[in-house]
């Protein structure tokens, strides 16, 4: 057996070990969520709080992201419904021209959800974030996460992480034409997200002092 042909096998043995470990990664996960995704509003248990996850509300080519009104759909759904009694809007304001939990309040507000009823949070840059910091800094310990079909498992796993007792409500899922990609990075941000909690152990990027939430019908927090 030659040198390369050594290599070869190697090389082939390690994909397939990786392939497998992606594979396990994505169904654990899963199953770690089973029976807390809830696709039916009457299924749905009631919670004070409703986390919605952010997203840019305009794709780089300058026309309305899907899954931005997808997931403001959702949450105003909720909110009507008395499902949740309070949002709490995490998302990126980093860059110029993109505030996510602004541009979901304001999304929010022409559906009828009052401003006071909205809560931003400006720091949460990725799933890992928001989680750490509704628990960390907004103290919540019960809520509701609403995103998309997809995303909803990692999403409950970070909850589980952080101590949050969570339910979800995925949004309605964009046409796979027009999300299969993102449907494909999900696979990898998931084996991410079990290398951030169990092997970097990463932080999020900021927490901050504590926030309470004007749950009574206070002025929100800014």
């Amino acid at each position: 057996m030659t040198r390369a042909v050594k290599w070869k096998r190697r090389l082939g043995a390690v994909l397939l070990l990786s392939g497998a470990a992606v594979v396990l990664a994505n169904v654990w996960i899963e199953l770690r969520a089973w029976g807390r995704v809830h696709s039916h509003l009457e299924d749905l248990p009631p919670n004070d709080v409703g986390l919605v996850l952010g997203t840019s509300a305009r794709t780089r080519g300058g026309w309305q992201n899907p899954f931005f009104a997808n997931r403001i759909a959702a949450a105003a759904k909720l909110y009507h419904a008395g499902k949740v009694k309070h949002l709490l809007l995490s998302g990126d304001n980093r860059f110029v021209g993109n505030d996510e939990p602004t541009d979901m309040r304001a999304a929010l507000a022409k559906l009828g959800v009052p401003e006071t009823a909205t809560t931003l949070d400006y720091a949460g840059f990725r799933t890992l974030d928001s989680l750490a910091r509704a628990k960390g800094v907004f103290g919540v310990t019960k809520l509701t996460i609403i995103t998309d079909d997809f995303h909803v498992e990692r999403a409950l796993l970070l909850a589980r992480h952080y101590g949050i007792d969570a339910d979800a409500f995925p949004s309605k899922p964009v046409p796979f034409k027009w999300s299969k990609k993102t449907r494909l990075r999900e696979v990898g941000a998931r084996c991410k997200a079990l290398l951030d909690l169990y092997v970097l152990r990463t932080k999020p990027h900021f927490l901050g002092p504590p926030v309470q939430l004007p749950l009574s019908g206070a002025e929100p927090e800014q």
